[in-house]
């Protein structure tokens, strides 16, 4: 992996354990996601409708329906992973789901796309998900008492990471739809979904517009941060060596829940992330 690749998937690891912060302390449901979505369509506007004028770029129809399943598989993303922190601790669901996503995408890449990344490579991605599993398996408390159910919204959200990790990566590389437009799109798509939805929730959305906009603002301008610098990594590094590399969130999400949330067992947890930064060194190696 080259290095402007890898320095952006850091920068886009620390983006997303911030905004994981934000989504985790709310808790919120439709209403909340529907909020910072369209807040991420205004917000991100301007920049897209620049990059429209000047670049001026071609969309063919699959390009469009790319976008279109990238929003439904975003859509069902957000919300797993919303459920899982309704149920569970940042530190089970958080690294059970960024674990389990980029192995699944880089086992699908190998197969699905023929890539083959070097051996050195393939042990920095079993040593990031090795890291990760240690994390999430730490003793089980008597207080956690939706520990099953967070297990598997986070293990579902994981699935879907993978899923739209290949997608999203097909429709940036292959299509070549800039990753600024792609994400704006998905923004639109999830808007337009979930709007049916929150009709009927109008009392929930004033109520976290009133309590929560600042969390709501800070999703709204970090998630699309993370993502686009993954798509933008995507478009100069394979997907098996992209999707692992993204794994290095769980380390600045140990951070967060250990000085942020007081969450518990943090010796082991650093210990294991350690393990994530020595297989972040060798997939920049490989």
């Amino acid at each position: 992996m080259s290095a402007v690749a890898l320095a952006l998937v850091l920068a886009a690891a620390i983006a997303h354990a911030a905004w994981n912060l934000f989504a985790k302390r709310v808790g919120g449901g439709s209403a909340f996601l529907w909020l910072f979505t369209i807040l991420s369509a205004i917000i991100y506007a301007p920049l897209a409708v620049t990059w429209l004028v000047i670049q001026r770029p071609a969309f063919s129809r699959e390009a469009i329906l790319f976008i279109g399943g990238s929003g439904a598989l975003h859509l069902g993303y957000f919300s797993l992973l919303q459920r899982g922190y309704r149920t569970g601790d940042l530190s089970l669901v958080y690294p059970l789901a960024r674990g389990t996503g980029p192995v699944l995408a880089t086992i699908a890449a190998i197969l699905i796309f023929g890539e083959r990344p070097a051996p050195i490579a393939v042990a920095g991605g079993v040593l990031i998900g090795a890291g990760v599993f240690v994390i999430a398996s730490g003793p089980r408390q008597t207080a956690d008492q939706g520990r099953g159910s967070a297990i598997g919204f986070a293990l579902l959200t994981g699935l879907l990471i993978a899923a739209y990790t290949l997608w999203d990566a097909h429709a940036v590389g292959a299509l070549d739809v800039p990753p600024v437009l792609m994400y704006w799109g998905t923004s639109i798509v999830m808007t337009l979904l979930l709007t049916p939805v929150v009709l009927r929730q109008r009392a929930a959305v004033r109520h976290h517009w009133q309590q929560h906009r600042r969390a709501a603002i800070g999703v709204a301008v970090l998630s699309p941060v993370s993502y686009i610098l993954v798509l933008s990594a995507l478009r100069l590094a394979p997907v098996s060596y992209v999707a692992p590399a993204r794994e290095v969130s769980i380390l600045f999400g140990a951070v967060i829940g250990s000085r942020w949330l007081a969450e518990r067992d943090t010796p082991r947890r650093f210990a294991a992330a350690s393990c994530m930064v020595a297989g972040i060194v060798a997939l920049a190696i490989g």
